[in-house]
């Protein structure tokens, strides 16, 4: 078996929130400079990881974002520090008007030992940092049957790895649904499903991307691909560090 599961390095964030924003028209840059001038540190004081934010390429009115936690006792704590604080209430009035929904959030945990983000990503860029990230990060969403987060696994590794690859893609990061109950219950969070989700970067666009669609064993319905544009003070980017192993493989399989 190759690919992230074989890599032991330390997760980043052990649990993490995966959120996509529908916006009204025309508001997302609005969202995105107010989210990386005053949501980013203010988030990270208070124990969490902001660990990417997104243009969508395909919807330029969804806004997509990754949070980590260390454990569902901290997620508790800091989402309740936050939203109960000052900046949050400063904010949260402006932040609210660009959008339409917010609940479309996953509750992620690594898919193996250590499948998560690397603790290495480059450090944020400034806050006067404007445009775009480097590269663009690709994201595959599997809704599953129960029970069939192991095959997908290995469906990823036999069949989705190659051709991911082949496209110049790297691999970030796998996971699954996390199972624990929601411990903010004031944000919703898509409750009694199944996914397999997993994470790529790119240095240029991947062109055709059909093998994302294969059959796999497991799946309900085809799974939703994002292709998603850091923003500039995104950490997380299409030159992210990905797993070594998966490096060591490749160049063995060459």
């Amino acid at each position: 078996m190759i690919g992230c599961m074989d890599f032991t390095e330390t997760t980043l964030s052990p649990i993490v929130e995966l959120r996509q924003y529908t916006l009204h028209p025309g508001k997302r840059d609005v969202l995105i400079e107010l989210f990386d001038r005053a949501f980013i540190e203010s988030q990270e004081e208070l124990g969490m990881t902001v660990i990417g934010q997104f243009r969508d390429v395909d919807d330029p009115d969804r806004f997509v974002w990754l949070r980590g936690f260390p454990d569902m006792t901290t997620r508790a704590e800091s989402l309740q520090a936050f939203y109960g604080g000052p900046i949050w209430k400063a904010s949260r009035d402006v932040a609210n008007a660009t959008m339409i929904d917010s609940d479309n959030v996953l509750l992620l945990r690594p898919a193996r030992a250590g499948s998560g983000f690397s603790t290495d990503l480059a450090r944020r860029p400034p806050r006067d940092a404007t445009g775009s990230g480097l590269g663009s990060v690709l994201a595959a969403i599997y809704s599953l049957e129960s029970g069939a987060e192991s095959a997908l696994v290995e469906h990823f590794n036999r069949d989705v790895l190659p051709a991911l690859t082949d496209h110049g893609g790297a691999v970030l990061a796998l996971f699954v649904t996390e199972p624990s109950v929601n411990t903010f219950p004031a944000l919703p969070i898509r409750e009694n499903e199944s996914v397999f989700v997993w994470f790529a970067g790119l240095r240029n666009d991947a062109g055709d991307l059909s093998f994302v669609h294969d059959d796999a064993p497991g799946v309900i319905g085809s799974p939703q691909v994002l292709r998603l544009v850091p923003t500039a003070r995104s950490r997380l980017s299409g030159t992210s560090p990905a797993c070594h192993v998966l490096s060591q493989q490749r160049e063995r399989h060459a």
